[in-house]
């Protein structure tokens, strides 16, 4: 196994990863029963999570009745969460009433109203897998839910950051392979870069690395891909920087089905704590799938209009479909192009609905040579603004918080070309 595949953590021990919270919960039946209409709708929040896009969750009003009732019709659920509005000793004898129509083997979760340790106590004794005390949050839920079907003994699973282009050209390849290089070798974090831009993916070059069939592979037979296959597959680029290549072969034709890009990627943030995905200027279900299913998204968008109206429709759906999560980062690249016309970055935002993580300068000399070379921008130029803003995108994606001077001296550098 190599060394950017071991154990989750950073240069000094410290665990990096996905949250409780982002774990996926498996293939499992719920059914909940609640008294309040507050209690349903965070419910049906976390129904529609992306975390429980494998659940069958069925959520009605009724509390314990309404349980009792269903489940003597109905095969017991694999996770059944009703709530009380009881206290003390009467909330322990209706919750009695389950345990003939429930399967010992179902695990049981109970939203109360009081914050009573006797009560939780008793309730545990019983058999009850989780106490919560309402008013519950969405990813509270989710984050229980995910605890009762994680062992003791899982090992961390890794975050998946996902980079797309609002426009083509955008330099959303270049921006993701660099700061999965940032993360990796500045930061300490062991990472994974995935490329899924089959036919014309540039991770291979920008690495100066031979490509290989490396994702190819794996997604066209990913009920294969273990720790060994994943191990060879993947090229080692760095003490802590592993590269999961794209063929680049236009003579080949992929077809690989939503299914296998979700399998490839969950094998990867098995044995990886951060993987950075470099997803195609295409829109495809699969792409779609893999934007919805990602811990964060970073949008790359050029200061002009065809970015500004992509932009703004990418981030329009991530946020409706994902209102339990941080909205996407912006990336603002290619500011300041000589006698081109753009959009100023107030505007942009505004429009956008989202302020920019980052305003990258246009430094065509820096690129161009980093990308004939084979070098990352941060170790050709590591004192240039482009260097220093790569560097910070990666300290805000990994919660690694930049030293303050470092911020405003960055962004004071920016505004100083912006007015220029």
């Amino acid at each position: 196994m190599s060394d950017a595949m071991t154990k989750p953590q950073t240069e000094d021990g410290e665990p990096f990863g996905a949250a409780p919270h982002e774990r996926p919960v498996p293939r499992i039946s719920i059914q909940a029963f609640c008294e309040f209409p507050d209690t349903g709708a965070a419910l049906q929040r976390a129904a529609s999570d992306r975390r429980l896009s494998k659940a069958h969750v069925n959520v009605q009003l009724g509390g314990v009745d309404a349980a009792v009732e269903h489940l003597g019709q109905h095969a017991t659920p694999n996770l059944l969460i009703v709530e009380t509005r009881l206290q003390g000793q009467t909330a322990l004898d209706e919750i009695d009433r389950l345990a003939d129509v429930c399967d010992p083997a179902t695990k049981v979760l109970i939203v109360g109203r009081v914050n009573d340790v006797h009560l939780y106590r008793e309730l545990v004794r019983k058999g009850v897998s989780e106490y919560m005390v309402a008013p519950v949050s969405p990813l509270n839920i989710i984050e229980v839910i995910s605890g009762l079907y994680l062992s003791p003994d899982a090992a961390p699973i890794g975050r998946v950051v996902s980079f797309v282009g609002a426009r083509g050209g955008a330099g959303s390849s270049t921006l993701a392979h660099n700061v999965g290089w940032c993360i990796a070798e500045r930061l300490h974090i062991n990472t994974a870069i995935v490329d899924l831009d089959l036919p014309f993916g540039t991770a291979g070059l920008d690495f100066n690395e031979e490509p290989g069939q490396g994702v190819a592979d794996a997604l066209s037979a990913p009920e294969r891909l273990d720790d060994v296959l994943l191990d060879r597959l993947l090229i080692k680029a760095g003490e802590h920087l592993s590269l999961f290549t794209a063929p680049a072969m236009i003579e080949r034709n992929y077809d690989a089905d939503n299914d296998a890009y979700e399998s490839v990627l969950d094998g990867v943030r098995q044995v990886t704590p951060c993987v950075i995905v470099d997803l195609p200027h295409l829109w495809t279900p699969w792409i779609k799938q893999t934007l919805l299913a990602s811990d964060e998204i970073v949008i790359v968008a050029a200061p002009d209009l065809a970015s500004l109206r992509n932009g703004k429709a990418l981030a329009d759906m991530l946020k409706t479909a994902r209102p339990n999560d941080a909205p996407p980062k912006l990336v603002l690249n290619q500011v300041g192009v000589p006698k081109r016309p753009e959009i100023p970055v107030k505007d942009f935002s505004e429009t956008m609905g989202l302020p920019p993580s980052l305003i990258l300068p246009f430094d065509p000399g820096l690129y161009g040579s980093a990308a004939n070379n084979g070098q990352m921008l941060v170790d050709m130029k590591p004192n240039s603004q482009t260097a220093q803003g790569i560097a910070l995108i990666a300290e805000i994606l990994t919660g690694r918080a930049p030293q303050a001077a470092n911020k405003s001296s960055i962004f004071s550098m920016l505004k100083g070309k912006k007015r220029a």
